[in-house]
């Protein structure tokens, strides 16, 4: 059974900064591409980061130079520290693992955690 659970979120202040993190058990981590959707209240679920199994990353440019998504095979968990937030990243932020094999794709979500940055 494939189970991600997300941690971290909370409430921060404008400018400040929170790390998020998503621990994974059920499946070869590594092999996995990952990354976070955020969904604020009223809008689309967007991509915030999203990193391959070789590493590639890549960012929204609402989001680039501000967030960094980093992964550690050993712990089986990929991390979203955000920097200088702002109230528009509030949001409920989602870890997600996708592989492709022969045109099947495997994909599985966390819980979603709550960001909440006041101005």
């Amino acid at each position: 059974q494939v189970q991600l659970v997300e941690s971290g979120g909370g409430l921060a202040q404008a400018g400040g900064s929170l790390r998020l993190s998503c621990a994974a058990s059920g499946i070869i981590f590594s092999i996995f591409d990952m990354g976070w959707y955020r969904q604020a209240p009223g809008k689309q679920r967007e991509l915030v980061a999203a990193t391959t199994s070789g590493g590639t990353t890549n960012y929204p440019d609402s989001v680039k130079g501000r967030f960094t998504i980093s992964r550690d095979n050993a712990k089986n968990t990929v991390y979203l520290q955000m920097n200088s937030l702002k109230p528009e990243d509030t949001a409920v932020y989602y870890c997600y693992v996708n592989r492709t094999v022969r045109g099947v794709g495997y994909s599985y979500w966390g819980q979603g955690t709550q960001v909440i940055v006041s101005s």
